[in-house]
């Protein structure tokens, strides 16, 4: 049961990220034609989306805790270590990336830093589910 519902949320945490960044974000930017406000309203999303990262990731902490009891072997580790990337990268994004955004400082770089935590964190999070899943099966 337990393993269920940890599969769940990773695939909960991925589907999220993939939605809100590559689906509804872009089309903010494409259907409302003012870049600002769409700006806006995308920093509230990626806002909530460090939420649920926050969320997830610290249940599925909580849960390959308990699966190393026993002693931390390679998956367990690789699990810790995947969440752990993937929190950490949404922290940085949204407390550290997200001002300097909306400060407009230094847009270029901190739009394409964050941008580039953001898919990291897609990419960790969709690791980590192709490998939960891969053992479910």
């Amino acid at each position: 049961m337990k393993d269920r519902i940890a599969l769940l949320l990773a695939s909960f945490w991925w589907g999220s990220l993939t939605t809100i960044g590559f689906l509804v974000v872009p089309m903010l930017f494409a259907r409302l034609g003012n870049p600002a406000v769409a700006g806006n309203f995308a920093g509230q999303l990626f806002e909530a989306q460090t939420w649920i990262a926050l969320g997830c990731g610290l249940i599925l902490l909580i849960y390959f805790r308990s699966r190393g009891d026993a002693g931390f072997d390679k998956p367990v580790l690789a699990g810790l270590f995947l969440v752990l990337a993937a929190m950490l990268l949404a922290l940085l994004q949204q407390y550290v990336a997200a001002p300097h955004i909306l400060a407009r400082d230094n847009l270029r770089f901190w739009h394409a830093a964050g941008s580039g935590m953001y898919l990291c964190q897609w990419i960790c999070a969709g690791t980590l589910l192709w490998r939960m899943s891969r053992r479910a099966a």
